[in-house]
């Protein structure tokens, strides 16, 4: 794998996970209690021996960044790194990112330096564990110029993706961006050939794009350089390169999960406290990495918690947490029940003198108050929510904008280091 550089977009705004990325860019978001959503991209490579990794973003970086330099530390024997590239200014381009092909094009100075002749393109929300060394063995294998890993889907869920039909060589012949009606009936494959059973591929008759790909780094190049217009892989690039090139598919057929919304990442948060969940941290040969951070373990008195995560560093005194994830250095006071709930946690604990300090002039304290009921819900760190607080979406709202709040599809949504008054009811 020493012939391959990873690429990892980190995405333009996160428009559809805002507030979450209100102050810091999508791949810096919480994930499951301790780790950042750039860990499961970034961890999937190591484990795969790939450890010439970028990062591109251009928005809100300086987390990521501060993330990044204090986690991803090579030997200084090896030639691995994990590097930031966020979006500048040259002489050749003074622009935005436009699209996932132009924030490439945009660094392609910095990925020929290398000596590798395969570029390894990958999404930095999506929830998967990959070993990348299949994926890059079947691109060698069919003497591929282009590898597109794609997964089966049933039909209420194809319309949401970009689309893809093969010949019995697994060529990609057809590709089609979210297609509908008779379009989206169009794309039917017999997914068989690709080893589904006969009644897996009644149920997932369509091939989606995953938005991770293989390229060969001279045709890469060629198709970047020669039409520049083309800005986006999945609508542009790979449509115009199945006609000339040899484009293969890559089937994974296993979890794997676009959580670039909020629903989405809410469902996958809280699915990992299961007894089975679809996504599991607890693998010793393919772990997760995130940032080392040395916190004590957590203390918990006369609590009832059943279903949930709770992570290190955290402080709870008789609390109720049913179905929900915990995150770091998270205080919790006596009474609070918490209910299919993502509690982010803090980036600090609060000093003796400031904790007295915010009693004395009737703060909230940051970590959650006596008596406090929260369901449905995701507190962002830092927040202070004070005694005898409710957020429950008591009006039942599935969007809304609240000034110190937000609703997106029934689930409320406190931002990083807001202050909820005692006994305020959402």
């Amino acid at each position: 794998m020493k012939d391959v550089l990873a690429v990892i977009l980190g995405g333009g705004q996160g428009t559809r996970l805002f507030p979450l990325t209100k102050e810091r860019s999508k791949p810096a978001v919480p994930l499951g209690g301790k780790y950042r959503l750039i860990d499961i991209p970034v961890s999937n490579c190591i484990n795969s021996d790939v450890i010439k990794i970028y990062v591109l973003t251009q928005f809100n970086s300086a987390s990521l960044n501060q993330h990044i330099t204090r986690t991803y530390r090579f030997s200084s024997f090896s030639d691995g790194f994990v590097e930031i590239l966020a979006a500048e200014q040259t002489l050749d381009s003074t622009d935005w990112f436009q699209g996932t092909a132009d924030a490439v094009r945009q660094n392609l100075r910095h990925f020929t330096d290398w000596q590798t002749n395969l570029i390894l393109i990958l999404s930095g929300d999506h929830l998967y564990r990959m070993d990348y060394r299949d994926f890059v063995a079947k691109h060698s294998k069919t003497n591929a110029d282009i590898t597109v890993a794609v997964t089966p889907v049933p039909e209420d869920q194809a319309s949401e993706f970009g689309l893809l039909k093969t010949d019995n060589q697994g060529r990609i012949i057809e590709f089609s961006e979210k297609p509908k009606g008779e379009a989206l009936q169009a794309m039917r494959v017999d997914t068989t050939a690709f080893g589904l059973s006969p009644e897996e591929a009644a149920k997932k008759p369509f091939l989606a794009s995953m938005g991770i790909y293989v390229f060969s780094k001279q045709i890469l190049t060629g198709l970047l350089l020669e039409d520049q217009t083309r800005v986006d892989f999945g609508r542009q690039v790979i449509p115009a390169a199945i006609h000339e090139h040899n484009v293969q598919a890559y089937l994974f057929n296993d979890y794997w999960e676009d959580i670039g919304t909020i629903s989405a990442f809410y469902k996958a948060n809280l699915d990992m406290t299961s007894v089975l969940p679809k996504f599991n941290f607890f693998d010793a040969k393919a772990p997760i990495y995130t940032r080392p951070r040395f916190l004590p373990g957590t203390k918990i008195q006369g609590c009832q918690i059943r279903d949930s995560i709770i992570s290190e560093g955290c402080m709870i005194n008789e609390a109720f947490i049913d179905t929900s994830i915990v995150g770091i250095r998270c205080r919790i006071g006596g009474g609070t029940r918490i209910e299919k709930s993502m509690i982010m946690g803090a980036d600090f604990y609060q000093t003796w003198s400031e904790l007295t300090r915010d009693r004395q002039n009737n703060t909230p304290w940051v970590g959650i108050g006596e008596g406090t009921t929260i369901r449905k819900a995701i507190i962002d760190k830092n927040a202070r929510i004070g005694s005898n607080v409710k957020i429950v979406n008591e009006k039942g709202f599935i969007d809304y904008d609240g000034e110190d709040y937000c609703i997106r599809e029934g689930i409320v949504i406190i931002p990083k280091n807001t202050l909820i008054p005692d006994g305020t009811v959402i």
